[in-house]
Order: structure tokens, then C-alpha cells, then sequence
């Protein structure tokens, strides 16, 4: 099944031609419809789980899960598929200028529940003014082309700093455009970080983000062997940042879920999302929980913070037994459970 967006695209094929690149595309087969008509189709996907719905389908498609492609390459098309997060647009414009070739077209197609008419206020100087091809489905669809070469992709405008001072020492935490709390912490991880425990061993930090959780462990034990891991490329580049500007290492990798998690974990904190591109769910919780309780050792602690009005208390009893809330807010509580 096609999302509206893509369903838009294929709707104006005409202007998707020779060698395409899509960037931050969705979690269907419209790169395998482009191939009938297209020299190649090769995908860019910030989101793994996009990435593995491609990749499962067997395709001719090339298909790459990062923020950026391993190599360079040029294209005669690039479709933007528009992100739900507004300040990243910017990013997928400047990856567009570094891979479209001169004169090659760029696509912008996004629902208008999220966000796309704002568009018209964040073009780039390195594509000519941008032209509302289409308005279908709740959608619309730009069309520009490159006017002005960019021989490199540049992470530094894109990377903000800040400074977290906690019970053990300061950290510097950076953090990437479009990835959650982006410029200061929040108030769930805030209470989360109050309220730590003594961890040693093998550690997970779920849904790592710019790795606040786990610059916050290690400062207070070096020693962990942690790991982080994000299903969003810009998380993953962001905690790496965020490790290095403190001195730490730890195994930072992708995971839809847990699915690519291996082994058994002294230890899993997490400020889990609750969020799958513009939709709020319970599934990533309820499976997150489940899967948690499979992958800890006797003795373990699971440890989370959460929106007060999600509904983890069922799920937690199903699969721990009991409740423990070990802080709360009139917005957050704090979960601590021992296997």
C-alpha cells in the first residue's frame, strides 16, 4: 500500500526521470513503482524501519539507511518526501544540492497535516523558486531545479550544544535538527536523570536520542558497557557526537524496536517514544515492554520514564508482575522494575 504522498508522486511520474534519489521516504514500495520507469532508484532512509520495509521487499532498488549515502554519487532526480519535524527540512535540502546533478529536478511532496505548506518559506538559494505542481490526496507537490553547486554535505549548521550539569559533573550534549529536544532538556528525561540507578555490566539505553541517558551513565560509571540504539539516522549521528564531546565510547547502532538487539542486559533505561511519524501509538510501548523483559538477566533493572497518561501499567504487570513508580510528576512517571 502507497502512503498519499507517494501516491502523489507516481501521479506526476512525468517529472520523476533518468537516475532518482528519494530522501526520507516512507514505509512503502514507491521506489519499486519508479523503477518501471526510471534508469535506477536508490533510497535514502532516515528511518530504519523504512528502510527494512524496502530492503524486505526484494527489489532492484539500492537502499541505504543513514543521514547521508556511504559515496558520492549525482542524480537526475531527488524527491524530498517532507519531514515531520520542520527545522529538518533544511537538511534534506543541502543532501539534495550535494547529490542532484545541475539542472536536475527536485521533488517536494508531503500531507498537509504535516506541515508541507510551510514550504513556501524555507526554500533554498540552491534551487531555482519552487513551483506547487499538484494538490491531491491532502497533499502537495513542489517541483525546482538546481541552480548552484554545493560540493559537500556539512553537518555543522545542523548541530546544536548545550550544556547539562547533573548530580555527578557537567556534560555537553549535542544534538542534531529534528531529533527530540533538540536544544535543552526535557522534562521527562529531567526527572528520569534525578532518579538513576547504580548500573553495572552490559546496559541498553532504548530510543537513545542525543544520548542524554547515556552520557548521563556513563559520567556516572565509566565502566558500563552500554549501548545505545535509535530507529532515526540523525539520533544515532547526534548521541555519536554527544559521546565524543564528553570522552566516552559506547556501541551506538539502528533497531526497529528491539528487533536488532542481541543478548541479555544487566540494565535497559530508556524515555521510550510513543510516536510513529505523525501518529501517536501504544504499540511501540506494549512491544517495548515485552521485548524488554525477554532480553534482561536475572536481576536486572528496567527502568523508564513515560508520559503519565500512557497507558504502561497493564503491560508492565503482564510481563514484570508488578508496578513500581519511583518518582512522578503531574506529567511523568518513572518505572523501576527488577527481573
Amino acid at each position: 500500500m502507497l502512503t498519499a504522498p507517494s501516491q502523489l508522486i507516481l501521479r506526476n511520474s512525468e517529472h520523476v526521470r533518468g537516475k532518482v534519489l528519494l530522501l526520507n521516504h516512507e514505509s512503502d514500495l514507491c521506489a519499486v513503482e519508479l523503477q518501471k520507469d526510471c534508469n535506477s532508484v536508490t533510497a535514502l532512509a532516515l528511518d530504519f524501519n523504512h528502510y527494512l520495509a524496502l530492503q524486505a521487499a526484494g527489489a532492484k532498488v539500492t537502499c541505504y539507511f543513514g543521514h547521508q549515502l556511504p559515496k558520492p554519487d549525482t542524480f537526475d532526480t531527488v524527491v524530498i518526501y517532507y519531514p515531520k519535524a520542520k527545522a529538518l527540512m533544511g537538511y534534506l535540502l543541502q543532501l539534495a544540492a550535494v547529490y542532484l546533478s545541475n539542472g536536475g529536478q527536485l521533488l517536494v511532496v508531503g500531507e498537509n497535516k504535516g506541515g508541507i505548506r510551510a514550504f513556501d518559506k524555507q526554500q533554498s538559494d540552491h534551487f531555482s523558486p519552487a513551483r506547487k505542481r499538484d494538490n491531491a490526496r491532502h497533499c502537495l507537490l513542489y517541483t525546482a531545479e538546481r541552480n548552484h553547486t554545493l560540493a559537500q554535505l556539512h553537518i555543522e549548521p545542523f548541530l546544536s550544544r548545550y550544556q547539562l550539569s547533573t548530580a555527578n559533573g557537567t556534560l555537553t550534549i549535542c544534538n542534531m535538527v529534528g531529533v527530540f529536544s533538540e536544544k535543552q532538556l526535557d522534562q521527562g528525561t529531567e526527572l528520569l536523570l534525578q532518579h538513576l540507578p547504580s548500573l553495572n555490566g552490559r546496559v541498553l539505553d532504548f530510543g537513545c536520542g542525543a544520548g542524554v541517558i547515556s552520557a548521563a551513565l556513563l559520567l556516572q560509571n565509566p565502566q558500563l558497557q552500554l549501548e545505545c540504539v535509535d530507529i532515526n539516522a540523525l539520533a544515532l549521528l547526534a548521541c555519536e557526537h554527544t559521546l565524543a564531546a564528553n570522552g566516552f565510547s559506547a556501541r551506538v547502532y539502528p533497531s526497529d524496536g528491539l528487533a536488532q538487539v542481541t543478548g541479555a542486559f544487566d540494565g535497559i533505561i530508556s524515555n521510550p517514544p510513543f510516536h510513529d511519524g505523525l501518529n501517536s501509538t501504544t504499540d511501540i510501548a506494549t512491544s517495548f515492554v515485552a521485548d524488554s523483559r525477554r532480553h534482561l538477566k536475572s536481576g536486572g533493572i528496567w527502568q523508564i520514564v513515560a508520559n503519565r497518561h500512557l497507558p504502561y501499567a497493564d503491560t508492565i504487570v503482564r510481563h514484570f508482575g508488578e508496578v513500581n513508580i519511583i518518582a512522578e510528576t503531574n506529567k511523568y512517571k518513572v518505572y523501576r522494575n527488577r527481573t
